[in-house]
């Protein structure tokens, strides 16, 4: 494992590091992670013979946060570890929930992806439950006050979907305080997602072949996210496999992930 940074056009430094010796395949985490929840897959493919690259969104673990937030920065971010990590090519690339939206905007701004794997991107208005309007401010208000533990029950709960014993379940774990440091970051995946709504126009320019995931035991809402993304992709495909909630175990995905971005 060799651990890098890249300057992105802003001036964020962005953190990435690498596994395996093989041809690259770009990890986009979603909410509540930093580049370590991306690790077991990357390794996985590197076991694989390929190279997984997982790589800390900005404000989160070792990249910066450069500020004001926008999409279009997230993007640029990933531009900038593909072509670092790319040798002058394309690449490929697996987006896990939000993290297909930093992907999908990162292909609407020419990033050097060759195809993309989503894993149940959360266009939860797709499937009829869009997100109430004021998350946003929410997250923002309780953030700027430094709730962060609050902010991060607030999203598993309600924009999520959660129990709460579960949010409490995730306060009483020896995680808690690192999830509440990504704190901040939620107000970034809010922004992405909006109101959860279904950009068909937007997905029918995209000109790559996209593999959308979903889990046999995920909800309802987020496997007909999944389903309707791929139907909205001129090359989507969609495939549902085995797993928990919003996860397949990794001994699972990574070789279906390797089989698509090599063709």
């Amino acid at each position: 494992m060799t651990v890098s940074t890249v300057t992105s056009p802003d001036g964020t430094r962005i953190a990435y590091e690498r596994h395996g010796e093989g041809a690259p395949v770009l990890l986009v985490g979603g909410a509540m992670s930093t580049r370590e929840a991306g690790v077991p897959l990357a390794r996985e493919l590197a076991r694989l013979g390929m190279c997984g690259i997982a790589y800390d969104r900005r404000g989160r673990g070792d990249s910066g946060d450069t500020a004001p937030y926008a999409p279009e920065r997230e993007a640029e971010d990933l531009v900038a570890v593909a072509r670092a990590v790319s040798g002058g090519g394309e690449v490929p690339a697996f987006g896990m929930s939000s993290g297909g939206f930093v992907l999908l905007e990162a292909v609407r701004a020419g990033a050097p992806l060759s195809r993309i794997v989503l894993f149940e991107p959360p266009f939860t208005g797709a499937a009829g439950q869009p997100q109430p309007p004021g998350h946003l401010a929410r997250l923002a208000e309780l953030t700027a006050r430094g709730e962060s533990g609050e902010a991060i029950a607030y999203f598993m709960t309600e924009v999520v979907g959660l129990s709460p014993e579960a949010a409490e379940g995730a306060r009483q774990s020896p995680g808690w305080e690192g999830l509440k440091k990504l704190a901040p970051t939620l107000v970034h995946d809010m922004t992405l997602m909006g109101d959860g709504t279904l950009p068909a126009a937007d997905l029918a320019r995209v000109k790559l072949p996209v593999l959308v995931l979903s889990s046999s035991a995920s909800t309802p809402v987020l496997q007909e996210g999944a389903r309707r993304t791929a139907e909205a992709l001129p090359e989507g495909r969609f495939r549902s496999l085995p797993g928990g909630f919003h996860e397949v175990p990794v001994g699972d995905l990574a070789p279906v992930v390797r089989d698509f971005v090599t063709g």
